[in-house]
Formats: structure tokens, C-alpha cells, sequence
């Protein structure tokens, strides 16, 4: 795709500063997070012409990219066929049919005519900050909202796309994984950001009540993020400015900041999943707590009952950060920041969401454990270690 680069003027965009709570929360929050497209079929069908690409995929190859299917949006005659085997997910109609009922998680098709024609396509905050619980059939189930969908390829989605013609940086960032920092769109083209293409894992957007500077590198609160994708990744119709980044997007009107305060307090009403019965022992993960709060020096930086010190620094509304080389941490990304650093990652919800670090370097928590031991030289034995991850699983 042909990359125009316009000439960008700096404004902060302060009015992100809102309030943690909203009386416009709950159900108006929960239809935003769920099915507000914010007007970006202006990228999706416009640009990159999903809907001529989406036609042609059959429900298994949907599956296969990570789509999930919403089990209570299908009427209890197609869902006993599902069940039953008796359903085609080698169809593409099928995919269609799917899409007008409004199923696919974080995908609104509109679907006219007689013919059951695509007309529109467009995608919601639940993409990829949901999942179904796999009751029905691997990727068919109940929603499970603000679980990161670690099983999406949005890399391998976007290259669906007629309009992109060089698809390797799309292709090369995998499942569960996607670049913020790559590009722009401002409504009408995309705008290079950085290259070469550096992708992070998909967050959870649960367990954030009090957390505080949500980001991996604590640009800014959840609306500020909410809204730098909103406009910036989705192609929503809508306003963003952040100068720290050369940044400067104005859309009128502005589908998106007016849902910010809504969005906002529903995603604050998402608690982290608790453990599995029976997934850590508990014993062990006592003797960790100890490990964390000691030697292991763990909890110097994730301070209960966040887990995060980002909220702690000497100046309120000035988030406390890390350097790259105080973690050990990859330091690219961090470079592509508005900060420059990284916030301490909060645990609770921990043991669901590996891999783990912003980059996907630690394949579980073993590995976060090994880190860390030997970034800091603790010295911690093949037990305290043991004992240490038995105790993030309970989290």
C-alpha cells in the first residue's frame, strides 16, 4: 500500500483527562465495548475493502485467524445444528449468515439485499479485548470481555485485504499479537509511524480499577489509549492529538471521545479472572508470597493491591516509569513511546494471559521467573522459584 505522509501540527489533546467513573456506565459502556464500530468502516470497507475479502471466508478459516463466535447470538436452531456437526464451516454463506446476526465477536457486517451481500464491515474494542469460553466448540461460546484474545491473528486478518499489497509486516507479527506503533490512519490514509514493524501482545482490558496509566509505557489513562486506538488503529471517525508523538487527527464529528467516559467505566467493571480450582497449589504459593515480598525483591515495584507502582511517583498525575535497562526489558518499543519507559506491569489475572512482557519474549511464568533472577542476580533456588510462580498463579 502507498504510504502518504502528512504534514502533522502538535496539540495535546487534554480533555482525555476524565473522570474514573461515569454515569453513562454499565449497559451503554458494555453495547460501546461490544458493537460500537466508532465509524471505522471508513478503513475497514472503505480502504482496505474488507467486505470483498470477508465473502470469500469460510467460518473455519475465520476459526483458524482467532475470530471467536458469540454462542448467545445464534438462534437455538442453528446452534443445536452447530452442535450437532450439522453445519458447513467450510461455507463462506455461512460466514455471511454469521455476520447478520451479529455473532462474530468485534466484527459488525452489514448484510443487504436479497442476496445477502456484504455491504460493510467494521470492528469493536472487542476484537481483540475478547474471547469466547470455547462451551459451544473451540471458538464458539459465551463472551469473556476484556480477556485479551492471544488466538488473533490480526496481522493475517488485515492481509486478507485487496488494497494492501506488501503484506509481510501484516504476516510477521502472529497470533495475539499487533503493532500500535507501525502506523496511522487519519481518516483518509495511513501515516508511517515507525519501521520496521515491532508488534506487542494483545493486553487484558480486565482488572484495571486503580491501576492508573494503563499502557505498556504509561503514555497516558485507559481514555487516552481507548482513544489513540480508537481513532489511530480502528479508523474511527474521530479526534486524537498527542504531540510527544506527532500526532494531530481531526474528524468532525467526533464518533469517539463522547463514548470515552461509558467505555471507561465499563472496562473499570471488568474484574481479572480468578484462578482455576485446583490450577496452583497452595501451599507453595504461600511460601511465594514470602519469596515475592523478600528476596526475590518483587514487590519493591508491584506493590499491592494493584501489583503496580506506576501511581507512587512524588508527583500526582505523573506516572512513575522504568527505564528498558532497569527491567532488562526489550527497548524499542519503548523508544516508539510517548515516555520512553515502561510502567510496572499489574499481576492480578496474571496466570491467564501468557505469553508474557509487552514483546512476548517470556513463554510463561517460569520464564518471567528465570528473567528476572537473572537481570537482578538473586540468587533464587530451583524451590523459591517454584514457590514464586505458584504464587503469581494465584493472583
Amino acid at each position: 500500500m502507498k504510504i502518504k505522509l502528512p504534514l502533522l501540527t502538535a496539540a495535546f489533546y487534554g480533555s482525555l483527562l476524565i473522570p474514573l467513573v461515569h454515569s453513562q456506565g454499565g449497559v451503554d459502556g458494555k453495547t460501546i465495548f461490544r458493537y460500537d464500530t466508532f465509524g471505522d468502516e471508513q478503513l475497514w470497507t472503505e480502504v482496505l475493502q474488507m467486505q470483498h475479502a470477508l465473502k470469500n471466508v469460510s467460518p473455519a478459516t475465520a476459526l483458524s485467524v482467532g475470530l471467536k463466535v458469540d454462542s448467545d447470538a445464534l438462534p437455538p436452531d442453528l446452534l443445536e445444528a452447530l452442535i450437532a456437526g450439522r453445519v458447513n464451516l467450510n461455507d463462506p454463506a455461512v460466514t455471511i449468515q454469521l455476520l447478520k446476526l451479529n455473532a462474530v465477536v468485534g466484527v459488525i457486517g452489514k448484510v443487504a439485499g436479497a442476496n445477502n451481500t456484504l455491504a460493510t464491515v467494521g470492528v469493536t474494542c472487542a476484537l481483540c479485548h475478547s474471547t469466547v469460553d470455547d462451551s459451544v466448540a473451540p471458538g464458539v461460546g459465551k463472551r469473556l470481555d476484556g480477556w485479551p484474545n492471544r488466538t488473533l491473528n490480526v496481522g493475517a486478518i488485515i492481509a486478507l485485504s485487496p488494497a494492501i499489497t506488501d503484506k509481510s509486516p501484516y504476516l510477521s507479527w502472529g497470533p495475539g499479537k499487533y503493532d500500535a506503533r507501525f502506523h496511522a490512519f487519519d481518516g483518509r490514509t495511513f501515516i508511517q509511524l515507525n519501521s520496521p514493524t515491532l508488534p506487542a501482545v494483545i493486553p487484558p482490558a480486565y482488572g484495571l480499577q486503580g491501576v492508573g496509566f494503563e499502557t505498556f509505557t504509561g503514555d497516558g489513562p485507559i481514555s487516552y489509549w481507548n482513544n489513540y486506538v480508537g481513532v489511530t488503529q480502528m479508523g474511527g471517525h474521530g479526534s486524537f492529538s498527542d504531540p510527544r508523538i506527532g500526532i494531530n487527527i481531526t474528524q468532525k464529528p467526533d464518533l469517539v471521545t463522547p463514548k470515552l467516559p461509558a467505555l471507561l467505566a465499563y472496562q473499570l467493571s471488568l474484574p481479572a479472572p480468578p484462578p482455576p480450582a485446583g490450577s496452583f497449589d497452595p501451599a507453595a504459593a504461600v511460601r511465594g508470597q514470602t519469596v515475592f515480598n523478600t528476596v526475590a525483591r518483587c514487590a519493591n515495584c508491584h506493590v499491592a493491591p494493584t501489583y503496580t507502582d506506576v501511581l507512587n511517583g512524588p508527583t500526582a498525575g505523573v506516572p512513575l516509569l522504568h527505564t528498558p535497562a532497569e527491567d532488562g526489558a526489550e527497548p524499542v518499543y519503548a523508544l516508539r513511546s510517548a515516555t520512553k519507559m515502561y510502567r510496572t506491569t499489574p499481576l492480578h489475572g496474571v496466570w491467564q494471559h501468557p505469553p508474557y512482557f509487552h514483546d512476548g519474549s517470556a513463554s510463561d511464568l517460569p520464564a518471567v521467573v528465570d528473567h528476572y533472577n537473572t537481570h537482578f542476580g538473586l540468587g533464587l533456588s530451583a524451590e523459591q522459584k517454584s514457590d514464586l510462580v505458584e504464587f503469581l498463579k494465584s493472583l
